[in-house]
C-alpha cells in the first residue's frame, strides 16, 4: 500500500459522495477512482472531487486498472453479492455499505468470502459512530445500566430518499424496509445487549408513503411503519418503533438502554444523553458535540467521518475491524425475519435462518 490511502469509489450515488466528502475530511487518504454506470451519478462524483480522478462505468475496469488500496461501496443494495464476488478475489481493503446484500444467502456467502480475504473487510454501519450513540454505548460498557435487560429504539424520520430510478421503491432490490433501513437497527441491538438474536415478532405496513407509485409494472412494496421485537439469548429483548411519515418529530432517533442498575438514553438531533441510576433516581443530562464541518455535510449526523477514521486505522494497522461481515449478517437477518413476521403475522425464529 502507498503512503497515502487511494480509494476507489464504486457506486456515486447520494451515499457514495457522502463517502466522498468525508474521506475529503481525513488525512493521508484521497479518492483515486470513482465507477457507476449512471452518467449523471458518476459526473457529480467527479465534479465534487475537483481534482484529476479515473472514472470508469464498469467497477470491474476499475478493478482491473485503477490505482486503489480500498474500495468503498455504495452501489444499490441488490448489486452488492456481485460486486463482492468481484472486490473479494482482489487484495484490496473493502468497506460496503450496509446492508452488506439483501438475504441471508448471499450474507452467508460474503461472510465465507471475507474469511479468506487478505485485505480488510468493513461493513458500513454509520449509526454506530454518531457521537451520541458512541457515548451511550461506552456507558452500558462501562456498567452504568448493570445487565441489560431492555433496548428501546425509536425512528421517526420522513419518507425514503430519492435514488436514482427510485429502485429503492422496491422490496426484491432492498430486501424489504427491515433490512433496508433497519439493519442499523438491528445491528445497535447485537451490539449493546451482547448476544445472539432468538426469535423476532414484528407488525407493520405501507400505509401512507409511496402507494400510487408504479416502476415497471411493479407497485411500490416498501413498509413504511413497523414495530419489531427482538428476543436475545441471555432474556435481553430490544424493541424497534419506526415511522417514515413523521417528519414533525423532536428527535429522529432515539435509543434507551435499561438495565438492572440503571437506564441511559441518547437522541438525535439534539445529541442529548441522560443517565439515571434507579439507587437515587435522578438523572442528569449532558450534550455531546462532533466536528462542525462533518456535521454539515452529510446525510448521518457527522458520523461517516469516524466511520472512516476507524476503517483507515483498522487498514493501517492500528485498530480493529470493529464491524465485520458476520455483524452485517446478523443485522439483514433480523430484517429478513422481521419482513417474514409482518407478512405472515407470526412470529420468526432465528432457527429458521439457520442461525
Amino acid at each position: 500500500m502507498s503512503a497515502e490511502l487511494r480509494v476507489g469509489i464504486v457506486g456515486c450515488g447520494m451515499m457514495g459522495q457522502e463517502h466522498i466528502r468525508y474521506i475529503g475530511l481525513t488525512e493521508g487518504a484521497r479518492v483515486t477512482a470513482i465507477a457507476d454506470p449512471h452518467g449523471p451519478s458518476r459526473d457529480a462524483a467527479y465534479a465534487l472531487l475537483g481534482v484529476d480522478v479515473e472514472t470508469h462505468e464498469d467497477y470491474r475496469a476499475l478493478l482491473a486498472e485503477a490505482p486503489v488500496d480500498a474500495l468503498v461501496v455504495a452501489t444499490p443494495n441488490h448489486t452488492h453479492i456481485d460486486v463482492l464476488r468481484n472486490a473479494l478475489k482482489t487484495e484490496l481493503h473493502v468497506m460496503v455499505e450496509k446492508p452488506l446484500c439483501t438475504t441471508v444467502e448471499d450474507c452467508r456467502e460474503v461472510v465465507a468470502l471475507a474469511a479468506g480475504h487478505t485485505g480488510v473487510f468493513w461493513v458500513g454501519m454509520e449509526y454506530r459512530y454518531m457521537a451520541p450513540t458512541v457515548r451511550l454505548v461506552a456507558e452500558v460498557r462501562d456498567g452504568a445500566v448493570g445487565q441489560v435487560r431492555m433496548v428501546a429504539i425509536r425512528e421517526h424520520r420522513f419518507p425514503f430518499q430519492v435514488k436514482v430510478d427510485n429502485w429503492n421503491r422496491l422490496s426484491r432490490n432492498t430486501g424489504g424496509t427491515m433490512v433496508e433501513k433497519c439493519c442499523h437497527f438491528f445491528d445497535l441491538m447485537r451490539l449493546i445487549v451482547g448476544a445472539r438474536p432468538r426469535r423476532v415478532y414484528a407488525s407493520g405496513g405501507q400505509d401512507v408513503n409511496h402507494l400510487d407509485e408504479v416502476y415497471e409494472g411493479e407497485r411500490s412494496d416498501i413498509v413504511d411503519n413497523a414495530f419489531v421485537i427482538v428476543d436475545f439469548e441471555g432474556g435481553g429483548r430490544a424493541l424497534l418503533d419506526l415511522c417514515m411519515f413523521a417528519e414533525a418529530s423532536r428527535e429522529h432517533n432515539e435509543i434507551a438502554v435499561t438495565g438492572d442498575v440503571g437506564k441511559v438514553e441518547c437522541a438525535v438531533p439534539s445529541f442529548n444523553v441522560y443517565l439515571g441510576r434507579r439507587d437515587h433516581g435522578q438523572v442528569t443530562t449532558e450534550t455531546e458535540t462532533t466536528d462542525a464541518t462533518a456535521l454539515a455535510i452529510g446525510q448521518h449526523y457527522g458520523s461517516t467521518l469516524y466511520e472512516h477514521l476507524a476503517f483507515q486505522a483498522a487498514v493501517r494497522g492500528v485498530g480493529p475491524v470493529e464491524v465485520t461481515a458476520e455483524d452485517g449478517l446478523y443485522a439483514v437477518a433480523i430484517g429478513v425475519a422481521a419482513e417474514r413476521s409482518i407478512a405472515e403475522g407470526r412470529l420468526v425464529e432465528m432457527s429458521e435462518l439457520g442461525l
